[in-house]
């Protein structure tokens, strides 16, 4: 199974489920390019006041589905076309979404999960929640839109430490860093995202659509862009592309050793 993402409209509200049994909801090629669609039809249906985020089984998301990694990772050309369209297809859908986006977060949220929630503009989270972007275990960077994205919503701290020293951190330390709104417990979690997400429906829809252009046009998608722009020259600067490290060792290895249960060798 690839994967799915489910949307259920509750009067103003629309609600976007993550949902891949098995794997707490690991996106698959399938579930970004969907993530796209979805957010272009929401974005363009007049009579919505707000979107919820949240994923399937009480896990938001665990990253990516590494399953399907050996298929293409390993060629250039196909690793560059999953990140700048697929990838970043989805996560711009996002960003270009007028609509008020909230996170509702559980258990994992990680890589791709992190970047997810980075789109949304508020994010709740139970207070058990985790997030990281473990992938140095796996021997790839994340691509360079993508850390610009993160590194803007988590902090360029919390960024490296994910990224450089594979940690992850608990809920109440991504409040702290200001990337979550709130954490509750499990138990309240539910009914403080249905009471805030009431609250958003029940205001000026024009206004808050008219607010995210303006979020958008301050600190919005232009500043990632920029960065990223400028971290894939100086990568050009020593490798032919940003994607050339595809057929590497280092990152076959990475992944080989997670589909084969056992630690890296690098």
């Amino acid at each position: 199974m690839a994967g799915s993402i489910f949307v259920r409209r509750d009067g103003a509200v629309a609600w976007v489920t993550l949902s891949h049994p098995g794997k707490f909801n690991a996106m698959s090629r399938a579930m970004w390019v969907s993530l796209k669609s979805v957010f272009e039809d929401l974005d363009g249906d007049s009579g919505l006041r707000c979107i919820v985020v949240q994923g399937e089984g009480g896990h938001f998301c665990a990253g990516g589905d590494i399953a399907e990694y050996p298929g293409f990772r390993f060629d250039a050309q196909q690793l560059q076309t999953f990140h700048e369209a697929e990838v970043w297809g989805g996560l711009q859908a996002m960003l270009d979404c007028d609509v008020p986006i909230v996170a509702h977060i559980q258990g994992n949220c990680m890589g791709a999960g992190v970047e997810i929630a980075s789109c949304c503009d508020l994010r709740l989270a139970s207070t058990q929640a985790r997030f990281g972007a473990p992938i140095a275990r796996l021997g790839f960077p994340m691509a360079p839109r993508e850390a610009a994205l993160v590194a803007r919503a988590v902090g360029d701290a919390t960024a490296r430490a994910m990224l450089l020293a594979a940690e992850v951190f608990d809920a109440q330390h991504m409040r702290a860093q200001g990337f979550l709104l709130r954490t509750l417990p499990d138990t309240e979690l539910a009914d403080h995202v249905h009471a805030l997400v009431q609250r958003m429906a029940g205001l000026a829809p024009q206004a808050a659509r008219m607010n995210k252009q303006t979020f958008r046009a301050l600190n919005g998608p232009q500043a990632p862009v920029e960065y990223a722009q400028v971290a894939i020259k100086n990568i050009a600067n020593k490798m032919s592309e940003a994607y050339a490290y595809a057929d590497s060792p280092e990152h076959r290895e990475g992944i080989q050793a997670f589909l084969d249960k056992r630690p890296p060798n690098f």
